[in-house]
Parts: structure tokens; sequence; C-alpha cells
């Protein structure tokens, strides 16, 4: 009863959780989780994104910052025009940059994403009658998962930043987290509770595996940081920070969580301490220690480890951190759990009287059989109403809201995980996208933002765009018509074939709704052995159709970079899905111990994979050498050395992610380069274990398989071969050849099947047709 009579005591006032008024307990998350900059820096700053974006027409725009314009603390942007300026103003430079952004894509068809720029404007600019006035229903759009750091940041120089956060703004995202740089403050606070630094190396991973050791998960793997890593990370920290809070965001930073090094066992004896494990690491990269958050020693460290960042960096007073990260905590008693949740803020609040714990509600999720009502209740009760912000991380599959009473009470954000390890591989939930977070506010929760949380960016950016436009939007959304105008808004123009290919495309493959945990595991880039079974939620055919229609519409869009990005992409696709078709037949062959198909099949694989290959080289979004090549450049004075240290992390976090493989292949990557030779080399040392087995009349060996691949992942990691680093070949032509090979079967009788029915082209056709109409 006590839960629920919190929940509707928020349930009051949540429209105002982002005002001034309301409950003290409640108030506090809208008092204090506010933009430190003044309105003028905001507005100089999102002119400078407009200049860094579109130069010609940045003079055609006349930006304002009014904090006045919402009544209620929501982001609020206004769209006018006279005599050929376009006149944005927002409620903060985010919303600014938003409503810029709103401007540009449904006024001038713009189109703006990881994979690419459409930004060909209309001149003049177009005009607006009125004023337009768009206000989210939410306080915050949050963006980043703690993995996406190692996942997809963990290379990245300013510049490449500079363009992140510009997304960001014009995506109107106004709470990311802000991890960068924090190794030197831990570093300052070990070393002054007595640690070493000889303590230290063996604590931090190497750059690839940090997002792991700050939760707890593995300490040492791919180490130890050289000296220069902790000051260059933090330099570029302050440059991220200026610039996020230049434009009115909220950056998140870290809190202490309790992971220490081990040697706290010796500098303290009397502490108490839980040792940790994850997944199957071993010593000396795994049992790490949780140091109990009821210790004075925990409240020590956290309370000197945010005095020292807010000395260095500031502060907006959010905090992220998180207890028992992928791992049980030692006892399901509620007055453990309870206490170790309170203890951990309370470190956070002996610093900063303000604080607000942003708190992962992935724990909820993975480990549900523990995770019961009472222990949620325990956690998520331990603080103050108000002073806990609650990420649904996985809300499009398994949102938590609905099984822990909104929390609580604790106010939420509901976030689309939506991607592992930075997988490519195409996969979406948008029919629970475009409806989840609208359905959580129509059963009065305490939803309060919407957020993004992929472990890995940098693909599938439809999906991203859909959930990037429920921060602003207040009703469910038509993907269909939806689809259309992103396709029209990505090309630059309308197609009745690239239109009826992406309703084919959103209603088939970027639909799941069998609340599927997508982690690609297609055949190019997973460990071969007997009996694989891949899922599938969607029918190929419609997979085939769709490129068969992009094909067809190519000629007109080849000037468009966007355009041959994705046909690169739907490409790769098809031929992932051949390539389940082909292994099939390869099982088939060996269960009939047919040596020839055996070996037919297995070169048609083979020939697959330098097909997928070939065309991933021709776009430099799909390059391995491009990874490589960031890794090797953050070596300080070209450091040989350090150059080896940072490809091994890079090459090993792809492939055997840890000494032996303990979460092979998590992170896999379908780029060049790593499918042209990696990953086609393990498939051809199976095919000749199995024409060999044949041959000999001997049981294939699947662990002896095993053994020998991790040998041949070993070898590649620790290899330093280079690989190209910019486009090779014509994507057009590349396409072409591989869509007559394969439609025509003309490549070992290997060929793909369309539906090709009259009544589905009526449907596709009838559906643009409907679209065209309605507007």
């Amino acid at each position: 009863m006590k839960a629920e009579l919190l929940a509707f005591i928020y349930l009051l006032v949540i429209s105002n959780a982002g005002s001034e008024s309301g409950p003290a307990h409640l108030q506090h998350i809208g008092t204090n989780s506010k933009t430190s900059s003044d309105m003028y820096t905001q507005a100089t700053a999102v002119t400078d994104l407009l200049r860094r974006l579109t130069p010609d027409n940045a003079n055609s725009f006349s930006l304002r910052v009014d904090p006045y314009l919402s009544e209620n603390g929501l982001d609020t942007f206004e769209i006018s025009s006279f005599n050929g300026v376009v006149t944005v103003k927002g409620t903060t430079g985010v919303a600014t940059a938003w409503g810029v952004h709103h401007y540009l894509k449904y006024w001038c068809n713009a189109h703006i994403s990881w994979s690419g720029d459409q930004l060909n404007l209309p001149n003049p600019l177009p005009t607006i009658d009125g004023t337009v006035t768009v206000s989210s229903p939410h306080r915050y759009r949050y963006y980043q998962n703690v993995c996406t750091s190692s996942y997809s940041f963990v290379w990245w120089d300013w510049k490449r930043w500079e363009r992140e956060i510009d997304w960001m703004a014009l995506n109107g995202i106004n709470l990311p987290l802000a991890f960068t740089g924090q190794e030197e403050i831990w570093r300052r606070v070990y070393l002054s509770f007595n640690f070493s630094q000889s303590d230290l190396d063996s604590f931090f991973t190497g750059p690839a595996f940090l997002a792991w050791n700050r939760m707890g998960n593995i300490q040492g793997w791919g180490g130890p940081l050289p000296a220069h890593w902790y000051t260059d990370q933090l330099h570029l920290q302050h440059l991220i920070l200026k610039r996020m809070r230049s434009l009115g965001m909220i950056p998140v930073l870290p809190a202490f969580a309790g992971h220490v090094p081990l040697s706290v066992r010796q500098l303290y004896p009397n502490v108490s301490v839980t040792t940790l494990k994850w997944n199957s690491f071993e010593q000396p990269y795994c049992c790490t220690l949780l140091l109990d958050p009821t210790e004075l020693l925990f409240q020590e460290i956290g309370n000197l480890f945010i005095l020292e960042m807010m000395k260095e960096f500031g502060t907006d007073h959010v905090y992220s951190a998180d207890l028992f990260m992928e791992m049980l905590p030692k006892s399901k008693e509620t007055s453990y759990l309870s206490s170790t949740s309170y203890g951990l803020f309370n470190a956070m609040l002996g610093a900063d009287p303000s604080a607000i714990w942003l708190m992962q509600g992935w724990i909820f999720h993975l480990h549900q059989d523990f995770w019961q009502k009472p222990q949620m209740e325990a956690v998520l009760t331990s603080v103050p109403l108000g002073h806990m912000l609650v990420l649904d991380l996985f809300a499009e599959v398994d949102p938590q809201w609905q099984r822990t009473e909104s929390f609580f009470g604790q106010p939420f954000i509901w976030c689309m995980l939506h991607n592992y390890g930075g997988n490519l591989g195409m996969y979406g939930a948008v029919g629970n996208v475009a409806k989840g977070a609208i359905e959580a506010m129509a059963r009065n929760s305490s939803i309060v933002g919407t957020g993004l949380t992929p472990e890995g960016i940098e693909q599938n950016d439809v999906v991203y765009e859909l959930m990037n436009e429920m921060g602003w939007r207040n009703e469910a959304v038509n993907v269909t018509k939806w689809v259309i105008e992103y396709a029209t808004r990505r090309y630059g123009r309308f197609s009745h074939l690239v239109s009826s290919a992406w309703v084919l495309l959103i209603q088939g493959i970027y639909n799941c709704t069998l609340n599927y945990e997508h982690h690609c595991h297609a055949i190019p880039v997973i460990r071969p052995r007997l009996g694989h079974s891949i899922k599938r939620w969607y029918a190929v055919s419609d997979v085939y159709e769709a490129w068969d229609l992009m094909v067809k519409a190519a000629p007109q869009f080849l000037s468009s970079s966007t355009f041959r990005y994705d046909l690169v992409d739907l490409t790769r696709q098809v031929l992932q899905e051949m390539s389940q078709d082909i292994y099939e037949q390869l099982m088939t062959a060996y269960g009939e111990k047919n040596i020839s198909a055996v070996q037919l099949h297995g070169q048609s694989l083979l020939d697959l994979l330098d097909d997928m290959d070939q065309v991933l080289a021709t776009d430099e979004h799909f390059l391995l050498g491009r990874w490589l090549k960031q890794a090797r450049m953050v070596a300080i004075n070209g450091s040989a050395k350090e150059a080896l240290l940072n490809e091994f992390n890079a090459r090993n976090q792809l492939t055997l992610w840890g000494p032996n493989g303990e979460i092979q292949d998590y992170a896999n990557k379908m780029w060049s380069g790593l499918v042209g030779d990696y990953y086609r080399s393990r498939w051809q040392a199976f095919i000749k274990r199995l024409e060999s087995d044949l041959v000999r009349n001997i049981k294939f060996n699947s662990v002896q398989f095993e053994k020998d691949d991790i040998s041949l992942g070993l070898l590649w990691t620790m290899n330093s071969s280079v690989y190209p680093d910019s486009a090779q070949g014509d994507t057009w032509s590349v396409v072409q050849a591989i869509h007559q090979t394969y439609k025509t079967g003309k490549k070992n009788n290997q060929q793909y099947v369309t539906c090709s029915c009259t009544s589905l082209q009526l449907y596709l056709y009838t559906s643009v047709l409907s679209y065209i109409l309605a507007v």
C-alpha cells in the first residue's frame, strides 16, 4: 500500500515534475537538474552549430533562447518566418536546435544521421504561415548506454565528438551520459587512499574495455592504461562538457558504485567486501571486489570522488552508478538491498546535497528470478522520491515500469536499447517504439522522459530517427506513413519504388513483435559449428523484394550518399539471409555424408563472404581499417608500443572479447576486412574439417574445433596487418553484379526468391498512393 500511495501522489503532480511547483520531494528533480548556461551562451552555441551544419544558410536563421517560453518547465520551441528569415525560439539551446531540425525536416525535406546528411535545401527557404509551436510532453530526452563509451566512442577525437553533440542537440537530447576522462579522477582518489599506481595498473582495463571495469565486471584485461591516457581523456572531457553545457544539456557524470582494486584487502583488512564474478572470466581478470556501501570507507571514497570531480568539471547534480550490474547480490534480504542502495546514494549526497541518482533498470530485466517485487521495492524506495531517476533501459521489448508499479513512484525514462555490442544487422521493434512511451503516459505512470540506450551506435538509422521523434510526440505514430516521409527526406525526393521497399522493411524486419532480445548471431559472424539455429521474426522474401525495388530505383539516386549507404546495408542483409540458407544446405549435405555437396555448398558460403566483403568495402562506414586506424592514432607521438596495445584492444573486442573467447563474437561487426579475412578464415577451416572428417569417416570434434578457433582468434588479435581505411570500388557496380549473380543463380546455383505477387505490389503501391493523396 505504501508504494501504491507514493505512486498515486506522484501521479497527481507528474505534469509539474519539471516546474517550480509541486511537493518538495518531487520538485527536487525539476529544480536541481537544470542547465547551467545562460540563454545568451546557449543561443550562440546553437548559432555556431548551424554554421557547422549548413554554413550557406546560417544567415537565413534568427535563433533565440527564452526559458520563459514554457510555463511548466518542459522544453518548447516556436518557429516563424518573416522577410526571408526563419526565427526559431526555444526554452533552451537544445530546444532551439531541436526546432531548427524540425524546420529542416518538415519544411525543407532535409535529413541528418550518423551515416550521412541530405541538406539540399530549397532556395529561398520555405516560409511558415503563423507560428508553429511544439512542446515536449516530457522533461528529459536521455542518451547513451554505459557500454557505448567502449563499443563506439573509445577512439574518438574532438572532431567526432563535436559532430555527435551537434546530433544530440538537433534531436532534442538534453540528458547525455558524460563518462569520458573519469579514470584520472579515480586515479587521484585511489592514490589519496594509499593505493599505488601499480595497484591501478592491474585494476584499470585497456581502453576498449573500460566500460566493464567501471561496472565492476572485469579488471586489468587489455591494460595497463598508457600514462597519457589519463590526461588526454581528461582534456577531451573538458571539451565535451563545455559544449554540452553551452547548448543547455545536463551532462550525467559518474559516481562511486563500490568497485575497488584487490589491494583493498591488504590496505583495509577490516572492511567488508564481496567478490563478484562476471561471465566466464578467470583470474587475474575476474573476481572484482565490491566494497559494502554501508562501510565508512565507501562513504569516504564516494564523497571524495564527487568532490574531486566537481572541482575538475563542475556538476549538474545528476550522477550515474549501478550496483550489481549483470551480477547477483550476495543476499535477497530486503534490508541488505535497501541499505546498500541507500549507502550508494548517501555517498553522493555527502558531497552534493542536490544529487540525483540516475540508475539503470537493466538489473531488473536481466535476473528476474532474483529481482521480485520485494527486492525491487527495497532498492527503489531506499532513496527519497524524486532523488532517483530510473532508466527503463529495454522498454521497447521488456518494460519494467509495468512490473514495478511504475518503479514504485520514482520518476523514470522510457528507453529503447535496440543494439548489443554495436552489431550490424537490420532489426527494430518499431511498433512498440511508436507507442510505448505514449501508453506509459496514458497509464498515468511516473514517466518523465524518453531515451536512447544502445550499446553501440552508427547502425539502423531509421529506428533511432523514430525513437528521437517520440521525444516530442504525444500520440502514437503510423509507421507506414512515417517511413515513406523518412525515405523521401533521407534521399531528397519521393520514389514509389523506394517507398515500397521501406514499407516492406518497416512492417517486417524492423517490426519484431516477439519480445525478442536481438543480438546479431548471423552465420557470417558467429563461430562455425553444427546445428546453428537463427531466429527470424519476418518474411525473408520481403527483404529480397525490398532489395529488388531499391536496385530498380538506384539509377535515380546514385548521387545520394545516404541512398548508397542503405543500398550497401540492404545488400549486406540479403547476403546475410542467404548465408543462412547455404549453411542449412551445408548441414544437410554433411548429415547425408555427401562430400561433393559439402564442397559445393561450402564454396558457395565462402564466395558469399567474399561478395559481402566486396560490397562493404565500397562505403567508409563499413570498414575494419577505419576502426583500427582510429585506435592506432590515439597513441601519443606515434608510439609503436602503445599503437600495438590499442590495436590489440580494438581487435580483441570485435572477436574473442577476452583472453580465451569469454564472450566471443559478442561485439561482432559485418565490416569489410573482418568479413573477408577473419570470418572467412574460420568458415574455411570449418568446411575443411567437415570434408576431412567425412573422408576419414570420423565424427566432428566440436570441442577440438572450438579450441582451434580460439587459437585462430588469438593469432588474428595479435596481428598488425593493415586494412583499407577508405572506400574501395564503386557501390553501384558491385551491387549490380551481386544482384545479377544471385537473382539468376549463376554462382553455384544459389538463388534468392522474392514474393513477386501481384497482391503485394498492389498493396504497396496503394499504400504509397494513399499517402500521396493524403498530403
